[in-house]
């Protein structure tokens, strides 16, 4: 997959680098999503979450706070 993207945003097809560059988007979010999931469970405050991802703590609880 790696390899498959770098290839991909290396190209000379605008439309394929910008389709790459959605895909890393939401493998980003996905691994976000799982982070923030276990650190709560460990239990990390909202303000260390925002911390770590360099945002307020009241962006990560308006996201991911349920």
């Amino acid at each position: 997959m790696t390899k498959d993207l770098d290839a991909q945003l290396r190209g000379d097809d605008p439309a394929i680098r910008l389709r790459a560059v959605g895909a890393l988007h939401r493998l980003a979010e996905r691994i976000e999503v799982a982070a923030v999931d276990a650190a709560r469970a460990d239990g990390w405050s909202w303000e260390q979450i925002g911390d770590a991802l360099g945002v307020s703590r009241q962006s990560v609880h308006t996201k991911y706070g349920k």
